[in-house]
């Protein structure tokens, strides 16, 4: 079970681990911020990523493959969000 209101250091440690994961020049969805770093609001970590790049980082709705509640393969629309070039790390 993942923790519904994070310390104020949890959601530090996830901002971190997101912001670098995307300085990778990787694009992150909410799925795979919860692979990587159990962060279940993914809109508040960019909103903190935000306040650390200086912009809203581009952003767009993918589809993703994932399985409703009777099991059936279905397609998910979810944002997707990555960063500018120039903020990747070379």
């Amino acid at each position: 079970m993942t923790n519904a209101n994070p310390t104020p250091r949890t959601t530090l440690s996830q901002t971190r681990a997101i912001l670098s994961y995307m300085r990778q020049g990787r694009s992150i969805t909410p799925s795979e911020a919860r692979r990587l770093c159990g962060s279940d609001r993914l809109g508040a970590r960019i909103m903190d990523i935000e306040k650390i790049v200086g912009y809203k980082p581009p952003r767009k709705m993918v589809e993703v493959a994932g399985v409703d509640a009777s099991g059936n393969a279905v397609k998910k629309r979810v944002m997707s969000y990555w960063l500018r070039a120039e903020d990747l790390v070379q």
